[in-house]
């Protein structure tokens, strides 16, 4: 299981990154999609040498810089992530009680999960959901992908909720990995709507490709453009 410090490390390059508009990676990385998406957010997505067979990484941007930064196994089970905005890190505890499975999802159309994260900042968070495929098959910007529907739950160690959160997003069976989409997430005395939809996806060698610049709906306050709230996975 990837570390948090092994994913700090990886960050290294980045924040450092030499040419204010592109995106650096570290040495050993290899990136392979670019992703704009609405709500003014531009994503990485890339592998690095030194991890183990089929963990991708994501960093994600925002006109104010790095907002998001995570690692998934090949059966698209979170591992860790940073939150900039908040300061906090999270890892997956061992033994998951009921660990995410792409391959379930992919085979039977529903795929549940009820695991914990282990943060040295918030504490344990526990995460309980399932994603469901809607028999959607939606091509966006020549790249095929399959809906879903999703909701998760987040509680404190103490059972108590911190928030949840509905909607859709999307699959990709090639990349092995879900990509964002839209929904509601509703914290204890309010709720806002979120859209994480992509619009382009950029491959190595096109223009655009590894931008630090967000192109979509920037410039603009929307309800869902807030601070990520305490244990979100993104």
């Amino acid at each position: 299981m990837i570390r948090v410090g092994a994913l700090l490390c990886v960050l290294a390059g980045p924040v450092t990154a030499q040419a204010p508009d592109t995106f650096s990676l570290p040495a050993g990385c290899d990136a392979f999609v670019t992703i704009q998406s609405r709500s003014c957010s531009v994503e990485h997505h890339f592998t690095c040498a030194g991890d183990a067979e089929g963990v991708k990484r994501r960093v994600s941007l925002s006109e104010d810089g790095l907002t998001y930064a995570g690692s998934t196994d090949t059966e698209a089970q979170w591992l860790d992530s940073f939150h900039p905005f908040t300061g906090h890190s999270e890892r997956l505890e061992s033994s998951p009680a009921d660990p995410a499975s792409l391959t379930e999802l992919l085979e039977t159309g529903r795929d549940s999960y009820d695991f914990t994260t282990l943060s040295d900042q918030v504490g344990p968070t526990r995460y309980v959901g399932a994603d469901t495929l809607t028999g959607e098959v939606v091509t966006i910007d020549d790249v095929t992908l399959r809906r879903t529907a999703y909701q998760i739950t987040a509680y404190a160690a103490d059972g108590t909720e911190l928030w949840s959160s509905a909607g859709n997003e999307y699959v990709s069976d090639d990349w092995r990995m879900f990509i964002g989409g839209t929904g509601r997430v509703t914290v204890p005395g309010d709720a806002y709507d979120k859209n994480d939809s992509p619009v382009e996806f950029i491959f190595p060698g096109e223009p655009g490709f590894l931008s630090a610049n967000p192109k979509h709906d920037c410039g603009v306050m929307l309800s869902q453009l807030i601070a990520p709230i305490q244990g979100e996975i993104s």
